[in-house]
C-alpha cells in the first residue's frame, strides 16, 4: 500500500488531535518526498522569466506607450511656441583696471569661477534688471503685477525687487563668457530684452567703479589736509631741534667725530707702544747695558767707535809687546787709545741722554692723546644722545611728507582712471530673434514620453508580477516552494471554470455521459486536457523505479482548485491502459465524483466507515470502462469522517492488494482534518493548484504540514492555465492541430 516504516510508532496529530504513525529520525521513503529540509531558494530570477513577462503585457505596454506618446505630441502642438534670444557677453580678465599707477599693471588673480559667478549675481540684480523692466513692461509680460503681502503693509510688485523668471544666464565651460538668455513669445522682444540686460550690465559695473573712485577721491581728499598739517608740524620740529645743535646735519657731523676718534684712538695706541718701547731702552741705558746703548738712535755711531777702539787696542797690545813705555810708538799707540776711550764714554753719555729725553717725549705725547682722545669721545656721547632724539623727528617728518606726496599721487590717479571704462566686460555678441522656438521641442518631448512610458510600462508589469503572490509557472513554483511541478493542466474554454461531460456512443444525452474518452475511432477529438492528464499518469507512475506507487491522494488548499476533475479524469486515464484502478471519493463534507459520473450518492465511502456495508458491495464501474471502479462518498457524516483514520486505512490495505492504482479524491488541506489522515496512509500526495489564483502562501503551508506528518508529496498539478501565465505553457495550442486529421485524407 505504502511505504514500510522500519519502527512504527503512534505520535498526536497537531491537526486533528489523533494518533498518526510516525517515522524515526532520519528516515524518508525511497522517493524522497518527505523527511527533507527546504533548500535555498535559487539565485535569482531567469532573464527568460522578464522576457515571458513583457510579451504577455506586450499589447498592454504598446497601448500605453502610444497614449503617452500621443498626448505628448498634441499637448506640445497645443502649448504656445517660446522662443530665446542670448547676448554673449566677454570678460577679459587680463585687462587692467586703469591707465596710470598700480592698477594699469596689476595682474588678474586666479579666481575666475568666483568672479564669473559675482558677475551672474550681478547681472541678476535689481539695479541692473529694473531698467529693463520698466522700458519692456516685463513683469505684466509674465505675470508679476498682483501685490504681495509683506509682514506689514501690501508691497506691490513694482516695489519688490525685480525677478525675471524668463532670464538665464549660464556660463559655458572653460570659458569667461555669460550668456544672458531671454524667452518670451515674441522672438523681437526676447532679443532687445538679452541686448538691454547686457547693455545696463555694462553701464552698470561703469556706474559702480565711477562712484567708488569718486567715493575714494573724497576720502582721500579729506586725509589730505589733516596730512598736511602733521607733516608741517613734524618739519617744523625737526628744524628747531637742528638749530638747538647748532649743526646743519647732525648725522654728518656725528660721523666725522667717529672718523677722528677713531684715528686718535690709533695714535694714542702707537703712542703707548712708543712710549713702553722707550721706558724699555732707558732702564737699559740706566741699568748700564751696553747692548742697549747699540739699539738706540745714536748705537751705530757707538758700535763704530767701539770697533775702532777694539782695533786700537789690539794694535797697542803689539806695540807694548814690542817697544817700551818711553818709545814713540807706544806713546802715541797709548795715545790713539785713551782718545778714542774719551770719544766712547762721551758719547755714551750722549747717547743716555738722548734716551731720557726722547723717553719724556714719548710719555708727553702719550698724555696729550689721551687728553685728546676722552675730549672726542665725550664730545661723540653728547651729540649721540640727541641723535637718536633727531633720527625720530626726521623719519616722523619724513614719513609725513612721503605719505603726503603718495596720498597726492593716488589722487591724481584716481582721478584720470574714474573717467575710463574699463573694457574688460564687453558686448562680444548681440542677441538676434530666433526663427525656431525652444519650446516646446515636440521631437524630444516625443522621444522622452516614448523612453519613460516604455520603462514605466515595462516597471509596472515587474512590478505587477512581483506583487502578484499566486502561482502560474513551474519554474516559479520550484524556485519558490522547492517541490516539483508534475504536470500542467491547460484550460478548456467550453467548460467555463468547470469539468463538462464527454457523451458516449449511443447515450441519449449529455447528462449520461461520463468522464470517459470517446472510442478509440475517434481520436481526434481528444482535447488537449486529456493529453495534458495523460502526462500526468506517466510522470506520476513513472518518476520511481525502485518501488510502485498503488494508492494516491490528489487534493488542493482549497477548494474550487479543480481536485476532483484532475483526481477523475488520472482514474480514467490509468484505467484506459487496461489497469484496475479504484477512484475513491473522500470528501466527506463536499463530494462531486458521483456528480461527473452520474451515479448516485445513496451510499459510499461514509457507510464503510461506519460499518454499514463492505466497501465492495458499493463500487461502481462506467460500461465503457471495465477496468475503473468507483466507491462514492455517501451521505455526509460526523461519524464518519471521526473514523476515517482507521476505516480508510483499512479499506486502502484491500484496495491495493487487488487494483493496480487506488485513486483517492480528498477535501482541501487548510482547515480540515482528513486530508493530514489520508496522506499519512497512501503512497503519495498530489497538491492541485489553480494557475493564477491559488496563493503561493497557502500552497507554502500545505507543503511545511504535510513535510512535518512526513507524508509523501509527489509534487505539484497547474490546473486551469493558460499560454499568457508563462511562456512553458506554448505547446498547448498544438494538441487538437496535432490530432486533427488532414482535409484530403
Amino acid at each position: 500500500m505504502k511505504n514500510e516504516l522500519p519502527t512504527n510508532s503512534l505520535v498526536p496529530d497537531l491537526v486533528s488531535g489523533q494518533l498518526v504513525l510516525a517515522a524515526p529520525p532520519g528516515w524518508m521513503p525511497a522517493g524522497g518526498g518527505f523527511g527533507q529540509e527546504p533548500e535555498p531558494e535559487g539565485s535569482g530570477v531567469p532573464l527568460s522569466h522578464y522576457v515571458y513577462l513583457f510579451r504577455r503585457h506586450r499589447w498592454k505596454i504598446i497601448g500605453w506607450v502610444l497614449a503617452c506618446v500621443l498626448a505628448t505630441w498634441l499637448v506640445s502642438a497645443r502649448v504656445q511656441p517660446i522662443f530665446e534670444s542670448t547676448a554673449t557677453v566677454d570678460i577679459d580678465r587680463q585687462t587692467p583696471q586703469g591707465v596710470i599707477g598700480q592698477d594699469s599693471v596689476r595682474n588678474a588673480v586666479n579666481d575666475s569661477d568666483q568672479f564669473l559667478a559675482t558677475q551672474i549675481r550681478l547681472i541678476q540684480s535689481d539695479s541692473v534688471l529694473r531698467p529693463v523692466a520698466e522700458r519692456f513692461k516685463l513683469l505684466e509680460h509674465e505675470g508679476q503685477t498682483s501685490p504681495t503681502q509683506g509682514t506689514g503693509t501690501a508691497v506691490t510688485r513694482n516695489e519688490a525687487p525685480v525677478l525675471l523668471k524668463n532670464l538665464h544666464i549660464t556660463r559655458p565651460p572653460n570659458t569667461y563668457l555669460l550668456l544672458i538668455s531671454y524667452r518670451s513669445p515674441d522672438a523681437h522682444l526676447a532679443a532687445h530684452v538679452a541686448n538691454n540686460i547686457a547693455q545696463s550690465y555694462l553701464e552698470h559695473t561703469y556706474n559702480i567703479r565711477i562712484r567708488a573712485s569718486s567715493s575714494l577721491s573724497s576720502f582721500m581728499e579729506k586725509q589730505l589736509d589733516e596730512l598736511r598739517a602733521k607733516m608741517e608740524r613734524s618739519s617744523l620740529a625737526l628744524n628747531r631741534f637742528e638749530r638747538e645743535l647748532n649743526v646743519i646735519n647732525p648725522e654728518e657731523k656725528t660721523s666725522i667725530l667717529s672718523a677722528r676718534l677713531l684715528q686718535l684712538n690709533t695714535e694714542y695706541t702707537n703712542a703707548q707702544s712708543d712710549r713702553v718701547r722707550r721706558q724699555a731702552v732707558r732702564d737699559s741705558v740706566a741699568q748700564g747695558s751696553p747692548e742697549a746703548l747699540e739699539t738706540s738712535a745714536q748705537g751705530e755711531d757707538l758700535r763704530r767707535l767701539n770697533q775702532r777702539l777694539s782695533e786700537a787696542d789690539e794694535k797697542f797690545a803689539q806695540v807694548r809687546a814690542h817697544f817700551g813705555a818711553n818709545h814713540p810708538e807706544f806713546r802715541k799707540a797709548a795715545a790713539q787709545v785713551a782718545e778714542l776711550q774719551a770719544g766712547a764714554d762721551r758719547l755714551r753719555t750722549s747717547i743716555a741722554g738722548r734716551v731720557e729725553i726722547e723717553y719724556q717725549q714719548s710719555v708727553a705725547r702719550e698724555r696729550m692723546l689721551f687728553r685728546a682722545v676722552a675730549e672726542t669721545k665725550g664730545e661723540s656721547d653728547r651729540l649721540n644722545s640727541r641723535s637718536f632724539e633727531y633720527q625720530a623727528l626726521k623719519r616722523e617728518a619724513e614719513a609725513d611728507k612721503k605719505l603726503y606726496e603718495e596720498l597726492v599721487r593716488k589722487i591724481k590717479e584716481a582721478t584720470i582712471n574714474a573717467g575710463f571704462q574699463n573694457s574688460g566686460v564687453r558686448l562680444a555678441d548681440s542677441a538676434r530673434p530666433s526663427a525656431d522656438p525652444v519650446f516646446p521641442n515636440t521631437k524630444l518631448n516625443v522621444l522622452i514620453a516614448l523612453l519613460l512610458s516604455i520603462v514605466i510600462g515595462l516597471g509596472a508589469s515587474i512590478l505587477t508580477d512581483m506583487l502578484d503572490n499566486t502561482l502560474r509557472d513551474p519554474e516559479q513554483v520550484a524556485r519558490s516552494l522547492n517541490v516539483e511541478v508534475i504536470g500542467s493542466l491547460p484550460a478548456v474554454k467550453n467548460w467555463r471554470g468547470r469539468v463538462g461531460t464527454f457523451a458516449l456512443p449511443g447515450a441519449e444525452s449529455a447528462e449520461a455521459g461520463v468522464l470517459a474518452p470517446a472510442p478509440a475511432a475517434a481520436e481526434s477529438a481528444v482535447t488537449g486536457f486529456e493529453e495534458a492528464v495523460r502526462t500526468l499518469r506517466n510522470s506520476i507512475l513513472l518518476s520511481d523505479s525502485d518501488r510502485r506507487l498503488r494508492s494516491i491522494l490528489v487534493t488542493s488548499a482549497s477548494p474550487s482548485e479543480g481536485k476532483s476533475t484532475t483526481g477523475a479524469h488520472l482514474a480514467v486515464t490509468h484505467a484506459e491502459q487496461g489497469r484496475r484502478t479504484l477512484l475513491i471519493d473522500g470528501d466527506l463534507r463536499k463530494p462531486s465524483v458521483h456528480k461527473r459520473f452520474n451515479l448516485s450518492p445513496a451510499k459510499g465511502l461514509s457507510n464503510v466507515l461506519t460499518a454499514e456495508c463492505d466497501w465492495r458491495t458499493l463500487l461502481v464501474s462506467p460500461d465503457n470502462l471495465p477496468d475503473l471502479h468507483i466507491l462514492p462518498a455517501g451521505p455526509p457524516s460526523r461519524r464518519a469522517a471521526d473514523l476515517m483514520a482507521r476505516g480508510l486505512e483499512e479499506v486502502l490495505e484491500q484496495a491495493c492488494a487487488e487494483y493496480d492504482l487506488v485513486v483517492l479524491d480528498g477535501p482541501p488541506l487548510l482547515g480540515f482534518a482528513e486530508p493530514l489522515q489520508m496522506s499519512t496512509i497512501v503512497d503519495g500526495v498530489i497538491i492541485v493548484t489553480r494557475a493564477g489564483e491559488t496563493s503561493r502562501n497557502a500552497v507554502a503551508n500545505v507543503l511545511s504540514t504535510l513535510r512535518r506528518v512526513r507524508a509523501n508529496v509527489l509534487g505539484i498539478v497547474l490546473n486551469d492555465v493558460r499560454k499568457e501565465y508563462s511562456d512553458s505553457y506554448y505547446y498547448y495550442g498544438y494538441y487538437n492541430k496535432y490530432y486533427q486529421a488532414p482535409k484530403n485524407a
